[in-house]
Order: C-alpha cells, then sequence, then structure tokens
C-alpha cells in the first residue's frame, strides 16, 4: 500500500475517532471540544495531502480513486448525522446534503460505466469548502454571542445547500449524454 492510500486510510480512521470525542458526554469540555475539532481539521486536510502526494509521486491507484471519495463523504455526512442526533442542524437540512452526495455518487457511476471521467467542477469544490467551513465553523468552541453564531450557521447552512444543488444541476446538465440509452 503507497503513501496516499495510507493518508486516505488515516482520515477513515479519524472518522470513528471524531464520533467518539464528539458525542462523549458531555462535549462542551473544553478538551472534548478541541480534541474533536483538531481531528476533524487533520481529518479534513488529510484529503488535500492525500490527493497531492498521488500526484505529485505519481501513487495514482484504483483503490484510491475508490476509496478517497468514499473517505471525503463519510467524514462530511457522518459530522452531518452527529449534528442532526443532536439537535444542532434540522435533519431536513441533512437529508438534502447526504442526497446530494448520493445523486452525485450514482451520476459518477452512471460516468463509470459508459467510460466518462466527470472532473471536478468549481461548483463541487466550492460546495465542499462550504460544507467544510459550516462543519468546522460549529465545532470552534469559543463562548460567542448565541445569537451572531446562530445567524452565521444559519448562512453557512443555506449556502451549502444552494452550492450543493447548485453543483449537482452543473455536473448533471456538463454530463447529459449520461442519461441517454444507446439501445433503442
Amino acid at each position: 500500500m503507497n503513501l496516499a492510500n495510507k493518508i486516505t486510510l488515516t482520515r477513515v480512521i479519524l472518522i470513528p475517532a471524531f464520533l467518539v470525542v464528539f458525542l462523549a458526554t458531555p462535549f462542551h469540555e473544553i478538551i472534548n471540544a478541541w480534541l474533536a475539532l483538531v481531528i476533524f481539521v487533520a481529518a479534513a486536510i488529510s484529503d488535500a495531502v492525500d490527493g497531492y502526494v498521488a500526484r505529485k509521486y505519481k501513487l495514482v491507484t484504483n483503490f484510491g480513486k475508490l476509496i478517497d471519495p468514499l473517505a471525503d463523504k463519510l467524514l462530511v455526512c457522518s459530522a452531518l448525522i452527529a449534528y442532526t442526533a443532536i439537535g444542532w442542524l434540522p435533519a431536513w437540512a441533512v437529508i438534502i446534503l447526504i442526497s446530494r452526495e448520493f445523486y452525485m455518487s450514482g451520476l459518477r457511476q452512471l460516468a463509470l460505466e459508459k467510460q466518462l471521467v466527470m472532473a471536478a467542477s468549481n461548483w463541487g469544490k466550492l460546495k465542499t469548502t462550504a460544507q467544510l467551513t459550516l462543519i468546522i465553523y460549529m465545532l470552534v468552541p469559543f463562548p460567542l454571542d448565541i445569537l451572531i453564531f446562530d445567524v452565521v450557521i444559519f448562512i453557512l447552512l443555506i449556502l451549502t445547500i444552494v452550492l450543493s444543488l447548485w453543483s449537482a444541476i452543473d455536473y448533471t446538465a456538463k454530463n447529459i449524454s449520461i442519461f441517454k440509452d444507446e439501445a433503442r
């Protein structure tokens, strides 16, 4: 197993570690809060690191192509579901965000079956940035004015939903040919 894949697997291992620390009672003890934040940020940064290592040292593998996007989805979806479980995010919003991830996985599978490559788009990258910003912002254990904190979370959540939906529409429009049946 090469270095890039080991970094990706480390991200997968960090997911349950994050969840255990985040869901530990009481979370708001400063040590748990900072530890959860550090674990999540380390896992998120590992995504950029494994991609960089794989490209720079020509370590791109089929295993990496499979596990890297899966690890990304597991990391983000785990945090969003945990936030819903403790009442930090509304279920309807998390369902929209996770549904987009399932839809995109299906779209990528269809493209793969037709031997087409779906390149990452700027909208998809912005969506990921918005998701990570929302998740990380909600983890920061600073005693902020609750109204300001809630307003920022609401804005980040709406931005994340809009970018998620728009990026799915953009990917679909750019790859509409994958829906066309060849046999008639």
